[in-house]
């Protein structure tokens, strides 16, 4: 194997650069000329590569986003797009691709390997901690830590002004982040889309709480399971209390990449080129009870199960 590519898919995660340059300079050092993919799968279709050197990457190890740039592809799900992708590898002599995103990423990735036979390996890289059979992706202890620290500010305002918070952090599909801050945070109630809430029992703590002196209350919500300003207004109708919205966004995805983020990159970045040099294909590497492990990606791209209710419960246990 002599060239290969590199793209970052889906949406962004605090890590991607790191990867990236671990992919870069570990391949060059093992003799591989390195090609970014720019834009992800579209980039590929619209043939947007550049050789990627050494001092491509200097500079960006600190840097969250990727400087690859990228977004999402329908259409790549179509014949047509994928045989244009597969086109520009020929031309490019590309033997072999580092995928780095998240679970439709590597779905995708799935998909176009075994129909045109080429060799990929991802790189998890996701907020969400939406890939199975893997502890973290890199970016989602970031973004923990960015929402904890939001939530520590407004916990300050909470207990000043006496008022009762609902903040909204990302989480489509998933409660990971919603339950790793809620618990992190000190928060007395979490809403998350795995687990159908209590709206009687939530009103009702907040009530009690109320009357025993409790003055603050932060109930963290998941994108998934509603939005923030509606949550806020249920409650004040049934309780009569103050209630106030606040929606973190995007806010999540940016930033500079803790160490643990940039720690994992860097291994999984050497670990990928590895992969391909040994011949493997169509599998993730990452980190799974401390060591570094590979999973297929047919196994990776399962719905992770995240224990919602021992999360939930022990969060309750300590409000």
């Amino acid at each position: 194997m002599k060239n290969i590519a590199v793209l970052t898919t889906g949406g962004d995660a605090p890590g991607m650069n790191p990867a990236i340059r671990s992919v870069v300079r570990f391949g060059i050092l093992k003799g591989l000329k390195v090609y970014g993919v720019m834009r992800g799968w579209q980039g590929l279709i619209n043939e947007e590569l550049k050789e990627l050197g050494h001092h491509s990457v200097s500079g960006i190890i600190s840097q969250g986003g990727t400087m690859l740039k990228t977004g999402r592809c329908p259409e790549f799900s179509k014949r047509e797009y994928q045989e244009r992708a597969f086109n520009t590898l020929k031309k490019y002599s590309i033997e072999g691709m580092i995928v780095i995103g998240g679970n439709g990423s590597f779905t995708a990735a799935h998909n176009f390997g075994t129909t045109y036979n080429v060799p990929c390996i991802g790189i998890p890289a996701s907020i969400d901690n939406d890939i199975n059979g893997i502890d973290l992706t890199i970016g989602s202890d970031t973004a923990i830590n960015t929402a904890l620290d939001a939530i520590d500010n407004i916990r300050d305002t909470a207990t000043s002004m006496e008022r009762i918070f609902v903040i909204e952090v990302m989480g489509r599909d998933s409660g990971f982040i919603a339950l790793s801050v809620a618990l992190a945070g000190g928060c007395e109630d979490v809403i998350i889309p795995e687990l159908k809430p209590n709206w009687e029992r939530i009103c009702e703590d907040i009530v009690q709480g109320n009357i025993r002196g409790k003055v603050s209350w932060i109930i963290v919500v998941a994108e998934g399971a509603g939005s923030a300003g509606q949550i806020a207004k249920k409650i004040t109708e049934k309780t009569s209390l103050e209630t106030r919205p606040v929606v973190l966004g995007h806010v999540q995805r940016g930033g500079r990449p803790t160490a643990f983020s940039r720690d994992l990159a860097l291994r999984l970045g050497e670990s990928a080129v590895l992969a391909l040099l040994e011949g493997k294909k169509d599998l993730a590497v990452g980190l799974c009870c401390g060591r570094i492990s590979e999973v297929k990606f047919e196994e990776a791209i399962k719905k992770k199960e995240i224990k919602a209710e021992y999360w939930y419960n022990l969060i309750k246990s300590l409000t």
